[in-house]
């Protein structure tokens, strides 16, 4: 899909449109909606993938090859419709790191041929603009904000997935993640050196984008700890 074009600007248009109307309701107008809404947006999102899976399984064209869900992108999908679902803090640290480190390159850059009116297009700005949309809906809109010690948590989390990437590619020597060849379609990996390097690199880069994306509510909990109305049990501000 050619970058920066119409339905480009449109689809990542219709996201930010949908992000910020769910995000400010939530913030001025709490009630029994947002239990709803978060849960019918976690079972769209949930079930972007699996649409996938028979619209390919009916065409004949299914294949471990390339349809497994073993992209980044995809585990952000699952564990953004969960986080939804259940808001467990780990969930939506997950959802919120994964929807900015990894989601927002493939907004950015999409690498499919499909266009508009296509289904797969939908399907992607749908699970894809879902995660982004909904890691700001549960960390700016309903306040589940990451915890201390979340870069790690979730730089020790992605290790774990793409050890298991790595090991899928090789029993079906396939290229989940990019682990053994990069994109087809331009992408941060072009700035980052030959193959194996650039998985290292990917790496480095994974720790510096996990720190600058904790920095505000780094910075939150330091302001919220400076603020002098936070007094000592027992003693009243005067």
């Amino acid at each position: 899909m050619t970058f920066l074009t119409i339905e480009h600007l449109a689809g990542i248009a219709g996201v930010g449109i949908v992000t910020a109307n769910l995000t400010f309701a939530a913030r001025t107008r709490p009630g029994p909606w947002i239990t709803i809404v978060s849960r019918i947006l976690a079972i769209v999102i949930a079930l972007t993938e699996p649409s996938y899976w028979v619209q390919q399984v009916v065409r004949g064209a299914w294949s471990a090859n390339s349809d497994l869900p073993l992209q980044l992108s995809n585990a952000a999908e699952f564990a953004s419709a969960a986080a939804l679902w259940w808001r467990r803090p780990f969930l939506v640290e997950l959802t919120y790191f994964w929807g900015f480190g990894a989601v927002v390159q493939a907004l950015a850059t999409p690498d499919f041929r499909e266009h508009f009116p296509d289904p797969a297009y939908f399907r992607f700005y749908v699970a894809h603009g879902g995660v982004l949309a909904a890691a700001v809906f549960l960390t700016v809109g309903l306040r589940i904000t990451p915890r201390p010690g979340a870069p790690l948590r979730v730089f020790l989390a992605t290790i774990a997935f793409t050890a298991t990437v790595g090991l899928a590619d090789l029993l079906t020597n396939s290229n989940y993640m990019y682990l053994r060849q990069k994109p087809a379609a331009g992408s941060l990996l072009n700035f980052m050196g030959p193959w194996p390097w650039y998985i290292a690199s990917g790496l480095i880069l994974a720790i510096v984008f996990l720190t600058l994306l904790n920095v505000p509510f780094w910075l939150a909990r330091r302001g919220r700890g400076a603020r002098p109305d936070r007094l000592p049990t027992g003693v009243r501000p005067r």
